[in-house]
């Protein structure tokens, strides 16, 4: 397993987007990162999300999506975590807006394991009602961090 609370801290994790749009989310994130020195160059770590997007869909449904980008912008592998009170347009299997957005950026230099981990520990903690429905409401950043770091 891997540890989320070494990959995600309080300085990754925004309550309260400004998001409209799946871009403003996307982009809102990744300056996060940028700040924190885990993404080296913003633009073309962007591009490598949308990459990743085209090949499917990111949206998972109850108003959650996790876009991830494979970058050699990133420097650190981590994630950020986003909430908004905008609903944002997404692709998802339920066609319901998404609230909440995890971002997964991915060293290229880290083996495939490292991010298929990360993706496995995020969706089983998501696969959680109850966690689900804490991520949507909490406004403690710890909670954020435990709440996704669980085992279940």
């Amino acid at each position: 397993m891997v540890d989320i609370a070494n990959i995600l801290n309080e300085n990754l994790i925004q309550l309260n987007m400004q998001a409209r749009t799946k871009e403003e989310a996307i982009q809102e994130l990744t300056e996060c990162l940028y700040k924190e020195g885990y993404v080296s160059n913003p633009t073309v770590f962007i591009q490598d999300v949308y990459l990743r997007e085209s090949e499917g869909k990111t949206g998972l449904g109850q108003h959650i999506a996790i876009p991830h980008g494979k970058s050699d912008a990133v420097q650190v592998t981590s994630i950020a975590f986003g909430r908004t009170e905008n609903k944002l347009a997404w692709e998802t299997p339920d066609d319901e807006p998404v609230q909440v957005v995890i971002l997964f950026a991915v060293r290229n230099a880290d083996t495939a394991t490292l991010h298929l981990k990360l993706l496995a520990q995020v969706a089983m903690a998501l696969a959680d009602d109850d966690t689900l429905a804490r991520l949507l409401v909490t406004k403690d950043k710890s909670e954020v961090i435990r709440l996704l770091s669980q085992r279940m």
